[in-house]
């Protein structure tokens, strides 16, 4: 079994459209979080905090898994 160019190709561009997405979720987070309840708050930074995390840790996995074809 060889590795899969199509989702190699997808993880290399992802790798680099995700700072990018970070970014601009961390200024929209920013712009409006004095605008909102305290408990909203706590609830869209956390959401915003376990995406980052798994995001990251599927696009490694994803890429090491790829290409020590597992």
């Amino acid at each position: 079994v060889l590795a899969s160019l199509p989702l190699q190709m997808m993880l290399y561009f992802n790798i680099y459209y995700f700072p990018v997405w970070c970014l601009a979720e961390g200024m929209m987070l920013q712009l409006k979080y004095h605008l909102l309840p305290q408990h909203y708050q706590f609830l869209l930074v956390t959401a915003f905090l376990i995406l980052s995390l798994a995001e990251g840790s599927r696009l490694y996995l994803g890429y090491v898994g790829n290409l020590q074809e597992k």
